[in-house]
């Protein structure tokens, strides 16, 4: 035996150990016990879950994991695509839910599917060790390896059950389990980054599935589908497969109000601390299902030295408000952000001097007016106008909420600040940033403060940059707020100074960059 073998038998005695060791029975219990209560857990499928896989259900289940069991179960033609995120254990509860299946004699012939064999036999690993050494399987179900056909891509049980792990691309035609063919064709980790930047390989292994897997099934026999998997790219198996699905359930880590998902199991603070490490691209991909392309519109942004802030004729500061009290990094991923930034524009060039960007409550939102108008007054002396965003929908919130929370802080702090609504019809989000602020950034004038490119909330400005598209798959309430103060900078040129003194550059040419 060569030593990667040695290595990979011991690694699976190791497995069957922790199985073995996660499932002590009660040894008194009759016959007449057992059945009873298999009986019982057989009509709570969520029990018989959490009574067999002790070592896999250490956290209750959450709503959304209930919620797709029932779907499954209750359903005998089925075809559902789990795009849960990671650290939501999708792979774990269909194998929960194909082991009650299996071993309750509803389905005969699983067929698991993956990107590669060796990622289908890994995949398809935990199944045979439970089905050995599950004490708790053994003792309600009997013993289950059978003497033969028991390897680690394919094995039969002594129920009769037949399970195969096939690679993208492997020869499936023909596949049945006696006189049964596949009635559970499941697919896991199915698409690769690889594969589906290459639209040809992308192609070629979804024409595999629907041609050459898919039909193995039976017409006349109820089928269940499954794929589990993250939505990688705008184009992958898993979103034309969600298209077919008779339900596809896209659940995120944290969900539409910013809250986590799985608190029983991944706590916030948790959740900040891991997504804190990695950059936003691999955050928003692997957590979020929501695949980003870098520099669609805006492929790079400048950095710059601002001028002495008394070179300019005047300072803007410009809000763009949220009604929402939630804060920090456990907020919805594309639910608005209060955005406030300091501007001004010299030479035709717009400089983004300071700002805050992000969740935050109604006190702090106010608190960066203050903090923005401070700074602005120390460095110069020049005058700032300070406007927030405020159309008709807003307007309610303006006049109950920041009105009174701006006299507060005035009060409190006695410097006299007044904001003027901008009440204007903005239009398109999209279709304004995309008009105004694009043909700046190509030009170079567009530039924001290099001293202050460490700060966090520069650095998520620069991440709306680089993740902008129409679809706004990424939020873009910074750049908003930028739209909004230039065109408040634009209109103040135009009446502080006659129409002769105004130079602009031509900045409408066809980028070379924009697709």
């Amino acid at each position: 035996m060569k030593q990667i073998e040695r290595d990979a038998l011991k690694l699976w005695e190791e497995i069957k150990k922790s199985v073995y060791e996660d499932t002590p029975i009660d040894e008194s219990m009759t016959p007449a016990e057992i059945e009873k209560h298999r009986l019982y857990l057989e009509a709570h499928p969520v029990e018989w879950m959490k009574f067999f896989f002790p070592g896999y259900a250490k956290a209750p289940f959450a709503k959304f994991h209930i919620r797709a069991i029932n779907r499954i179960l209750n359903n005998d033609e089925w075809y559902e695509v789990l795009s849960w995120s990671r650290e939501l254990a999708k792979s774990t509860v269909v194998m929960m839910i194909i082991m009650f299946l299996v071993l309750t004699g509803k389905r005969k012939m699983i067929l698991l599917c993956s990107a590669t064999e060796d990622a289908a036999k890994r995949l398809l690993a935990p199944y045979r060790a439970n089905f050995e050494a599950n004490r708790r399987i053994i003792q309600y179900y009997g013993e289950q390896k059978s003497l033969g056909d028991w390897e680690e891509k394919c094995f039969k049980t002594k129920g009769g059950a037949m399970f195969l792990a096939i690679g993208a691309g492997n020869a499936p035609r023909g596949l049945r389990n006696e006189a049964v063919r596949p009635d559970v064709l499941y697919q896991d980790d199915f698409d690769t980054d690889e594969a589906c930047r290459n639209i040809d390989v992308l192609d070629k292994n979804w024409d595999w599935w629907e041609k050459a897997v898919y039909p193995t099934r039976s017409i006349s026999t109820p089928t269940l589908i499954l794929w589990c998997g993250n939505i990688i790219a705008e184009d992958c198996c898993i979103t034309r497969a969600g298209k077919k699905a008779d339900h596809w359930d896209i659940v995120n880590i944290r969900d539409e109000h910013g809250k986590s998902t799985w608190p029983e199991k991944n706590t916030e603070e948790m959740i900040d601390k891991v997504l804190s490490k990695i950059s936003t691209k691999a955050k928003e991909g692997e957590y979020f299902n929501n695949p980003l392309t870098e520099g669609k519109i805006f492929p790079s942004t400048k950095w710059g030295k601002v001028p002495t802030l008394s070179r300019f004729p005047f300072l803007v500061i410009y809000a763009d408000p949220t009604t929402s009290e939630s804060k920090g990094p456990s907020a919805n991923k594309k639910g608005s952000q209060k955005a406030m930034f300091l501007l001004g524009k010299l030479d035709s060039t717009l400089y983004v001097i300071k700002g805050f960007l992000g969740k935050m409550t109604t006190a702090e939102f106010v608190g960066h007016y203050f903090a923005l108008l401070q700074l602005a007054r120390m460095k110069t002396g020049k005058p700032v106008y300070i406007y927030q965003e405020n159309n008709s929908l807003q307007d309610p919130v303006f006049q109950q909420v920041f009105r009174p929370a701006i006299a507060k802080e005035r009060r409190r702090t006695g410097i006299e600040l007044s904001v003027t609504p901008d009440t204007r019809d903005k239009g398109d989000k999209a279709t304004r940033i995309e008009a105004h602020l694009e043909p700046l950034n190509r030009e170079g004038l567009l530039i924001l403060n290099a001293a202050e490119k460490e700060d966090p909330n520069m650095k998520l400005l620069d991440d709306e940059f680089k993740y902008f598209t129409m679809a706004l798959k990424f939020h873009a309430d910074g750049m908003d707020c930028l739209e909004g103060g230039n065109w408040i900078i634009d209109q103040k040129i135009q009446e502080l100074l006659p129409s002769s003194y105004i130079s602009y550059k031509t900045i409408a040419r066809k980028s070379k960059n924009r697709q």
